[in-house]
């Protein structure tokens, strides 16, 4: 017998035959427990974040591919781009973007296969969770000002420094890479082919403002504030203007979306009757159904891809873009939140592994408590802001301030789930090389934050 041909038969069914000697499968026992989380987990994915983060971010990232001109994007973040402006860019776009590691994946998907190098596509899938300026808000407000400076400016670094190393580390394929996609097109400079530029910009400045807009929460407000959220869920805002974006957030989405369809009717030649049926859908909905907007934005969506699949040219490949990132990222999505759910829960709840191993494994601020928490970090799913009231209970219980920042740099940047998408867009290889950087990156920021907040 080859081992070195057979070891995945092995291990495979050495693991069964450990789970089948070792799992606790009594009535009430840990795993079915950890199974319930699972589907638990999968269930609040599925209601809180795939209709209004993953369905926008999909027609974003279609977009991408679809109507941004292929040399714009290399002369911002390919290979042959100046370095200052592809990896400034790169890193300050989570300051736009408020979402979770796992909607911003088909952005990332996006941008890289227009040709973005490796440096500023990983940057840029860093930044996009790390960065959120709301998020540093909340973090400074809740967990101290010095926690929240050190994340800010610990993020930025971070995903330089992890572009750079990647860009480092792959130049060669990345020669490879931007060789076998031809000499980089010279951007136009004649007057009406400059046109269509800001045609892009308009797109994609309504989509983006349907996604920041939609996914306006109390909890986000609250942190943009320094308000509290009632028991109802409402931001108690102190600024009227705060507490006016928040009741207007389905209006200004829904004028972005209706400017989206002039834009359609008018450059991309879309049938305006067939836009007009699909707005009259939308607004049949939200007054039928005015206490569920969700469901009128989910219908909103469908509709829209019905227009698009029955029109031609770009809106069509747009769809077909769209749909093929869709196709791409969520199964993997879906199986790792499975497997996240299983073993680690949701926050306050017990998986397959005990809570209690991880927070008693983060006090203090040594190397293996900040390594810990990076890598458990790692693995765990946060949706945007989670990560804050969740390291308030840690740090109440004992866990050390270093290895708090150390899960704050990884765990809203990585999950399991995104881990499989990634792997799916880069390959093993780079995917290992950016998971290794991001856990080592951010053991060291903890355990270096660890060592100065003592010291103050």
């Amino acid at each position: 017998m080859d081992l070195r041909r057979e070891w995945k038969s092995l291990s495979l069914m050495a693991g069964v035959f450990l789970a089948a000697l070792y799992v606790p499968l009594g009535p009430g026992g840990r795993f079915w427990q950890a199974l319930t989380e699972a589907l638990h987990l999968l269930q609040e994915y599925a209601r809180d974040h795939v209709v209004l983060c993953l369905l926008p971010a999909f027609f974003v990232a279609g977009g991408i591919s679809v109507f941004l001109r292929k040399e714009s994007v290399m002369g911002l973040l390919g290979a042959g781009a100046k370095k200052v402006v592809s990896y400034g860019v790169a890193s300050v776009s989570g300051t736009i973007l408020a979402v979770c590691s796992c909607t911003v994946l088909p952005i990332f998907a996006g941008i890289y296969s227009m040709g973005a190098g490796i440096g500023p596509a990983t940057t840029f899938l860093y930044s996009g969770p790390a960065i959120n300026a709301l998020a540093i808000i909340l973090t400074a407000q809740v967990l101290g000002l010095e926690l929240g400076i050190a994340r800010a400016v610990g993020a930025v670094v971070f995903s330089i420094i992890i572009g750079l190393l990647m860009h480092l580390f792959f130049r060669k394929d990345e020669s490879e890479r931007a060789h076998n996609a031809g000499p980089t097109p010279e951007p136009p400079t004649r007057p009406e082919a400059a046109k269509p530029l800001g045609r892009t910009a308009a797109i994609f400045a309504a989509l983006i403002g349907i996604l920041v807009f939609v996914n306006l929460s109390p909890s986000l407000l609250a942190s943009g504030c320094a308000c509290n959220v009632s028991d109802e869920g409402i931001p108690e805002v102190a600024s009227p203007i705060w507490s006016a974006l928040y009741a207007a957030k389905w209006y200004l989405a829904g004028a972005a979306a209706i400017l989206l369809l002039g834009m359609l009717n008018r450059w991309y030649k879309v049938a305006l009757w067939k836009l007009a049926l699909a707005a009259l859908g939308v607004a049949v909905l939200a007054l039928l159904f005015p206490a569920s907007p969700k469901l009128a934005f989910g219908a909103g969506v469908v509709l829209l891809a019905v227009t698009l699949g029955t029109s031609g040219g770009e809106a069509r490949d747009w769809l077909d873009s769209s749909w093929g990132f869709a196709k791409q990222i969520l199964p993997l999505l879906f199986a790792g939140i499975l497997v996240s759910g299983f073993l680690l829960a949701r926050p306050g709840q017990e998986g397959i592994i005990p809570s209690h191993w991880i927070s008693s494994a983060v006090g203090g601020n040594s190397i293996w408590s900040n390594l810990f928490a990076s890598v458990a970090g790692a693995l765990m799913y946060f949706a945007t802001l989670t990560e804050v009231p969740i390291l308030q209970g840690l740090l109440g219980s004992g866990m050390g301030r270093g290895p708090g920042l150390a899960l704050l740099l990884a765990g809203p940047a990585l999950s399991l789930p995104n881990m499989l998408v990634i792997r799916s867009v880069l390959g093993t290889k780079k995917t290992l090389a950016y998971l290794i950087l991001v856990v080592l990156m951010a053991t060291f920021s903890g355990l270096l934050f660890g060592v100065i907040s003592k010291g103050i």
